[in-house]
């Protein structure tokens, strides 16, 4: 499992890096969100979920390996 930000959807509020910080952070340079490439481990699981459910834009998917 893995993650991904629609950077032109993600308005930058830190909320999923507030909730998951293993798997999302801040790109200060470009001005939004991105999903670190870590593996989801069952530790983080529910929170990386968590944080994507939570994102005010929606702008958080899952994805298969191959489209990350």
């Amino acid at each position: 499992m893995k993650f991904k930000v629609d950077k032109d959807a993600c308005i930058c509020c830190g909320a999923c890096a507030a909730i998951c910080e293993e798997v999302f952070e801040i790109n200060d340079d470009e001005g939004y969100a991105i999903a670190k490439d870590v593996e989801i481990t069952e530790e983080i699981k529910n929170d990386a979920i968590n944080a994507m459910e939570g994102c005010p834009t929606s702008a958080i998917s899952k994805c298969d390996e191959k489209e990350a």
